[in-house]
């Protein structure tokens, strides 16, 4: 008899274990089923080797079956692979800017997302909800999201809105659920004060800023970084590509430098 229980309970983990292995295989299949799609643009695939988009997501433990919130999707770089990488098996909430009606970015840009996602049915389930900086917003449902991440939009914000932004998240994450945040590091020998127009974010602020709010710093990943990028340039980061905000001139020399050095950090809201 124990010989038969034994071999019930192995069976019985074995099979645990091989249907997880295939989850977690079938998560990842989906995510790069998503990041090698076709509705991708060459322009943004492109980016791919400065964004590292599925070392970067696994390394947040993105799961296919998770509530995923992403902040300020913007043109939708990475709702393109957000959105089929959940689609059927999870659930996805784009945080956005709202359109207020009238003719200023925030709208523009809300606009312009909305037609991006009406464009191809691989965006059909993304859901919109009303992200203001430096205002309390509800990203998602309160305690419903697994994962919520942000790309290269804290120097947006400010230290206020980077505070309130992650006080939403926290709210809107489930008791050990993530907060993913990857940005332009600016570097200790920079003032933040004197540089807070760069595009560059202070790491130690950010990290200050997420603890406050009552997460924990799990992790930080140097996949995002670039130590070529000295972050000292006439038009601060988005001097290098791929925005190139001064034209042709030295565009070699910036090409060759390549994206931003980028900090990625791994919160977590506390289980208790």
């Amino acid at each position: 008899m124990k010989i038969i229980t034994s071999l019930i309970t192995a069976s019985v983990l074995s099979a645990s274990f091989i249907t997880s292995a295939l989850a977690h295989d079938t998560g990842h299949s989906q995510l790069e089923q998503a990041i090698a799609g076709e509705h991708r643009s060459a322009k943004n695939s492109a980016r791919d080797q400065y964004r590292h988009p599925q070392q970067t997501l696994e390394f947040f433990g993105f799961q296919s079956t998770m509530t995923v919130v992403e902040i300020a999707p913007g043109g939708g770089w990475y709702t393109e692979i957000l959105a089929p990488a959940l689609k059927g098996s999870g659930i996805f909430y784009g945080a956005h800017y709202p359109d207020t009606g009238k003719d200023d970015y925030y709208s523009k840009s809300r606009r312009r997302l909305e037609t991006k996602l009406a464009s191809d049915a691989v965006f059909s389930e993304v859901k919109l909800t009303n992200f203001t900086p430096k205002v309390a917003s509800e990203l998602a449902p309160a305690n419903s999201a697994d994962l919520v991440l942000t790309f290269r939009n804290l120097h947006n914000w400010g230290e206020a809105g980077v505070k309130q932004i992650f006080a939403d998240s926290f709210k809107a994450l489930k008791p050990g659920g993530v907060l993913g945040v990857v940005e332009h590091r600016m570097p200790t020998s920079q003032k933040f004060a004197d540089n807070m127009r760069s595009g560059y974010f202070p790491p130690q602020l950010a990290i200050d800023l997420a603890i406050a709010a009552g997460f924990t710093l799990a992790d930080s990943s140097e996949i995002n970084a670039n130590p070529k990028d000295s972050a000292t340039h006439p038009k601060g980061v988005w001097t290098l590509p791929p925005v190139y905000r001064l034209g042709d001139k030295d565009k070699a020399k910036y090409s060759a430098i390549g994206e931003s050095d980028r900090m990625t950090l791994k919160f977590i809201k506390p289980a208790k």
